[in-house]
């Protein structure tokens, strides 16, 4: 029934279990007990939910309760309207009671001290991997201290630990949000974010919890940073290499060469001036390999189209100037060199080993 609970049911179950324990925690005197039930009873009976069953509340509420969560919200809300609105902000301080039902209430030292006691307890429960358990305690501590970003970072940490990265993230963002000199929550939150497939919030997050380190930032922090970045780098790699697939041969730049072009180029595929047609041309071993080298190095056919020598035979020949000297065509070094190339270096003019250009 829990996981069919629509985010207002889940609410509705929230403000009940908050006005249950109001009236067993001393914020509620027990002649408003009666009203408080009934209240509960019309709030369950018109969202038809059942405040009295365990599992549905506790599957509503998660591990923390409505008025911790409340309590971070107005927490945030207020360092917003500070940085937005400095001004407003101080005069609307000066105006409102320090006794304001609506500030978030300061723990005493004493609450203070528990919540630490609890803190300890849950790094303890961390070391001996007992995550459940750590998220428990620090779940307690927050209860006495809710706006602690060393609380929140630590159960972010129990989160991810426990493979429940999208409640790290919330942990982590929440601490960065409270204190955003604490680098450690920064890490968390880049952490969570990367293991939810979000390798560019986890560089942000990284790279802003260096920016809080200062000096360069840890060598944990830049690491993380790093492999944020190869993992961005390697998306985009794959993206490009999708797209020039779908994009076909020869589509765009950086596509493979279009054996049109080197047709064209010669003055089209069986026109006049005698070329002969493209198939019986490619019927010949030796221009088949040419061909294959063209097509898995587009800089060739760049070089290839830009070679001024070329250009001329191939105006010369379009004009029906005839075929060049290709013995004299071969004697400039780096059509030479070209035709090696294409023809994998064998068979060349002047027999240049098969090995020629290993070196370079």
């Amino acid at each position: 029934m829990a996981a069919q609970q629509t985010p207002k049911q889940r609410l509705a179950l929230a403000i009940c279990d908050f006005l249950t324990t109001s009236t067993t925690d001393g914020t509620l005197t027990a002649e408003d007990k009666d009203s408080i039930d009934v209240a509960i009873n019309c709030i369950a009976e018109s969202f038809k939910v059942d405040p009295s069953d365990d599992a549905a509340v506790k599957a509503a509420i998660g591990p923390q309760k409505l008025l911790d969560v409340f309590a971070v919200y107005e927490k945030l809300q207020a360092k917003d309207k500070a940085a937005s609105a400095p001004a407003a902000a101080a005069a609307a301080s000066s105006s409102t009671p320090a006794s304001s039902s609506s500030s978030v209430p300061e723990p005493s030292e004493a609450q203070k001290k528990e919540a630490e006691s609890l803190k300890s307890k849950g790094n303890a429960a961390m070391a001996q991997k007992d995550y459940a358990g750590a998220i428990d305690l620090y779940t307690q501590a927050l209860g006495l201290h809710p706006s602690n970003a060393v609380f929140l970072s630590n159960r972010a940490a129990a989160h991810s630990a426990a493979k429940d990265h999208a409640s790290a993230r919330i942990d982590a963002e929440a601490a960065v949000a409270i204190d955003p000199s604490y680098t450690k929550a920064w890490s968390r939150l880049g952490l969570a974010r990367f293991a939810l497939g979000d390798p560019k919030g986890a560089m942000d997050a990284y790279r802003q919890g260096i920016e809080y380190e200062g000096n360069g930032g840890s060598d944990a922090m830049k690491k993380g940073f790093e492999t944020a970045k190869r993992r961005v780098e390697e998306l985009e790699s794959d993206q490009a290499q999708d797209n020039l697939s779908r994009a076909g041969p020869g589509a765009g730049a950086g596509g493979m060469p279009d054996l049109s072009n080197l047709a064209s180029m010669f003055g089209g595929g069986g026109g006049g001036g005698g070329m002969p047609d493209l198939g019986s041309i490619m019927s010949n071993p030796m221009f088949a390999n040419m061909a294959q080298s063209l097509m898995s190095n587009p800089d060739l056919m760049n070089n290839l189209m830009s070679n001024p020598r070329l250009r001329d035979m191939a105006n010369q020949f379009s004009s029906g100037g005839g075929m060049p000297d290709l013995g004299s065509l071969m004697s400039d070094p780096s059509i030479a060199e070209m035709a090696r190339n294409m023809m994998g270096g064998a068979g060349g003019a002047g027999g240049a080993p098969g090995s020629g250009g290993a070196g370079r």
